[in-house]
């Protein structure tokens, strides 16, 4: 098992995670109606905080639920924990073994706040803080870079949200993911013959907006920790407030651009950067046009619904990191420095 083997893993990971889950999301979801909370408080780390981002727009866009992510040093280091009262305490991890996330949760428990884990680890100690555990249930992830259990993460907080819903059209939407994943994973040729133009590429930016502001977070993680790129992500908005000075002739400007609210605002962004700063543009979207002006282009498969975009984009993001460690020379099942499972406090 690789890394590379593990990114193709995840439509079949997704299709088991939905077959299976979908009772206790649904039991879930009906004890989150009973409780009225008022707002979701999640804590997570790494990658699983970037599932926490898509929860923020997700939760908060479909069911308009405000949602806080959680700062644990408050709870750790600090020992000054925030009043909850009202709230759903959420905790997401991989492992279930970081002791910072485990500590939120407690807390909430102490505070009398429901409290429910989203983890791949159902016997881990985070699982066992928490009233409820929802298993992500990735199976076995050996590579060090998650990415089985990101998408599972992602199809997890969705499912809740399509459970709050009560909408049939949500599971039908989601059932359809696993097919547009692998429509990307066809691409994989492509994405490798890709990477090579950017073999000596040391930083970059990575933007999103919307959903996939999670996305534009995720990506630049994989390149940082696999090709060891200085990339950095901005919400497209953030972006134009000072950063976009950075960019000129033959800068890297990765890009998420699905069709949805945001469309309009980024392709006007990514056009300006192209024709006026001539900027290296790297685009994952659905539009023709867009793609177009893209010195390098990945299409997403057609009719997605905007709110679960960043489940399919983000494995395009994952095989151009995979394919840029390579192309690099770099260990793309060991990053240096790095563990599978990292304990914070």
């Amino acid at each position: 098992m690789s890394l590379h083997s593990e990114i193709f893993e995840q439509p079949q990971c997704l299709r088991v995670l939905l077959h299976s889950q979908r009772p206790k999301v649904q039991e879930i979801a009906d004890i989150i109606k009973a409780r009225q909370v008022n707002f979701v408080f999640l804590a997570a780390r790494g990658t699983s905080d970037n599932a926490g981002r898509y929860a923020n727009y997700v939760w908060g866009a479909r069911n308009h639920i405000p949602v806080a992510l959680a700062t644990p040093s408050l709870f750790t280091y600090y020992d000054s924990p925030p009043k909850l009262n009202g709230a759903l305490v959420v905790g997401v991890s991989q492992s279930g073994a970081s002791p910072d996330i485990v500590s939120v949760l407690t807390e909430g428990r102490k505070q009398g706040c429901l409290t429910i884990s989203v983890t791949n680890g159902s016997d881990s100690p985070l699982a066992k803080s928490a009233d409820m555990v929802l298993d992500i249930q990735a199976g076995v992830e050996k590579a060090v870079a998650a990415t089985k259990t990101y998408t599972s993460e992602l199809m997890s907080l969705a499912m809740i949200s399509a459970a709050l819903s009560g909408e049939e059209k949500s599971w039908q939407d989601l059932s359809m993911v696993p097919a547009w994943i692998e429509q990307i994973l066809l691409q994989d040729e492509a994405i490798a013959k890709m990477a090579e133009r950017f073999r000596y590429m040391q930083q970059c930016v990575v933007l999103g907006r919307g959903f996939n502001y999670a996305t534009a977070f995720e990506w630049a993680l994989k390149m940082k920790e696999l090709a060891y790129v200085i990339a950095e992500p901005y919400s497209s908005a953030d972006f134009q407030h000072g950063p976009i000075a950075v960019v000129d002739r033959g800068f890297p400007v990765m890009a998420v651009v699905p069709h949805g609210k945001v469309f309009d605002t980024l392709k006007d962004m990514l056009t300006l950067l192209r024709n006026q700063n001539r900027a290296e543009l790297v685009l994952i979207s659905d539009n023709d046009d867009l793609l177009a002006i893209a010195q390098s282009a990945i299409r997403l498969p057609p009719g997605i619904p905007e709110w679960l975009t960043p489940l399919v984009s983000i494995v395009a993001g994952q095989m151009f990191a995979y394919h840029l460690t390579v192309v690099k020379g770099y260990d793309t099942e060991a990053p240096r420095g790095l563990n599978k499972v990292t304990e914070t406090h």
